[in-house]
């Protein structure tokens, strides 16, 4: 991954702070801005696409928002903020680390979901016959030590009756992993898929392996929050979260290059390669796993049940905290908003 550069990006949105109801329903008395101060996972990648978007065709205005998003540096720095200070009212990251923190007493809980499936995997060249772990035996694998694939190796591996003595597994910076593996210095790569594999695909063609086509299924990114701060502004932290779930839902229903060109307008000085992110886009909409006629948002109580025996099994939590405990449920709301942001096809 490339190097984290935090950068605040304040957008002041100048509008009408409503209520739900009033917002479906008639024009608002003007009145101030909610402030809504976000921390995101990484630096500008498309998994930032709906937040971007929002801001620019001024979703976010019209729901009473002055949004102000912060660039990370790893879901687990992100979550490890959100759940020890007020600096922020809410959080963008991958979920497995949140239910870690949570179960050693950080008071966080998602409030919703975007990526269901677990994006986290292997990549491998495509002309190297590697279609799980078994065939990693003896094979040079880059990863980084205290990121979010680090604790679950052990189980890939095991899928595969290998354990890491049958590999050599080689601690790379994060923002060095990616290019290492694409020139050839190691064999393979362990990160997440939708970010790397677009990036390393122009140097050498690769094809990913998920963990989660080997038994490790739990949410990835969504949104999280902090109880105290979910117990003082809950009502607008559920209706910022409903506006991008469904800011997601117009990107997916065939507006995505409007999601890639918004990163691009909101972030000029990042100078973000287009082919790039139109790349990463496509390889994320394979993990939203939207049912037909379903919503994006929403926790899914039966990815979280998975989400407690993986962790569990790997000891990463213990197994007795109930799956509900760990996501706020019913708040995420994206066909509220319906009527604000039309999903109709291009």
């Amino acid at each position: 991954m490339p190097p984290s550069f935090p950068l605040i990006r304040r957008t002041v949105l100048g509008a009408a702070a409503l209520t739900l109801a009033t917002l479906l329903t008639a024009p608002a008395t003007a009145q101030p801005l909610e402030p809504i101060k976000v921390r995101l996972d990484w630096t500008p990648w498309a998994n930032h696409a709906a937040f971007h978007l929002a801001q620019q065709k001024g979703w976010y205005r019209q729901a009473g928002f002055d949004v102000t998003l912060e660039d990370g540096n790893g879901s687990v720095t992100t979550v490890q903020i959100i759940g020890s200070n007020n600096a922020f009212d809410i959080g963008h990251a991958a979920l497995a680390p949140l239910m870690i923190a949570r179960d050693k007493g950080l008071p966080v809980k998602a409030l919703a979901v975007f990526l269901r499936k677990n994006d986290i995997g292997v990549l491998v060249p495509t002309d190297s016959g590697i279609t799980g772990p078994a065939q990693l035996k003896g094979k040079k694998i880059g990863y980084t030590a205290g990121s979010l694939e680090a604790p679950f190796i052990d189980a890939f591996l095991a899928a595969g009756k290998l354990t890491k003595n049958d590999v050599e597994l080689v601690n790379l910076d994060a923002s060095s992993k990616a290019s290492t593996y694409a020139v050839g210095r190691t064999d393979a790569v362990f990160s997440t898929i939708p970010f790397v594999l677009p990036t390393t695909n122009k140097a050498r063609a690769s094809r990913a392996i998920a963990f989660a086509d080997f038994g490790l299924t739990m949410p990835s990114f969504g949104l999280l929050v902090n109880e105290s701060k979910w117990a003082s502004r809950g009502e607008a932290l559920s209706r910022f979260a409903s506006v991008t779930a469904r800011t997601w839902e117009y990107i997916l229903a065939g507006h995505e290059d409007e999601g890639i060109d918004a990163i691009i307008a909101e972030r000029p000085q990042a100078r973000l390669d287009k082919g790039v992110l139109r790349a990463q886009m496509e390889a994320l909409k394979t993990f939203f796993l939207v049912p037909a006629g379903g919503r994006v948002g929403a926790p899914q109580p039966q990815d979280w049940e998975a989400a407690v025996k993986t962790l569990s099994s790997v000891q990463l939590i213990g197994a007795s905290r109930p799956a509900a405990e760990y996501y706020v449920a019913g708040k995420v709301n994206s066909a509220a908003f319906d009527k604000l942001i039309d999903v109709k096809k291009p």
